[in-house]
């Protein structure tokens, strides 16, 4: 289904193309908070079994090395397609710092 909407916003949608900061940055700054709120969702669910749990902040940090490293650093050497933007990991440092900020809260407050 997702596949079928983005073909179709790709080559037959009647709007006119997004902006680019929308088509290039707005994806990375939405990665590591929708992908830690997931992980949080999960680890409270789960494995803790505790609704006051919050991910700590090495986990954030190595969420954004990880994520970093893989597409700005590792993979456009793999895939001719991929362009490296440094940019992107300014992108995923505030979209980090987001999360930490005002979505890591526990569930009980």
């Amino acid at each position: 289904m997702l596949y079928l909407f983005s073909s179709v916003n790709r080559y037959w949608a009647p709007w006119p193309p997004l902006p680019a900061f929308i088509n290039s940055h707005l994806g990375d700054l939405l990665t590591l908070p929708l992908e830690l709120t997931l992980l949080l969702w999960v680890m409270r669910r789960y494995y803790f079994r505790c609704p006051s749990f919050v991910l700590p902040g090495a986990w954030i940090i190595s969420t954004w090395v990880v994520i970093a490293v893989w597409f700005e650093l590792l993979l456009p050497h793999f895939n001719p397609k991929v362009i490296a933007d440094p940019l992107d990991v300014v992108a995923y440092t505030v979209g980090g710092l987001i999360f930490w900020r005002w979505m890591n809260q526990s569930a009980q407050e």
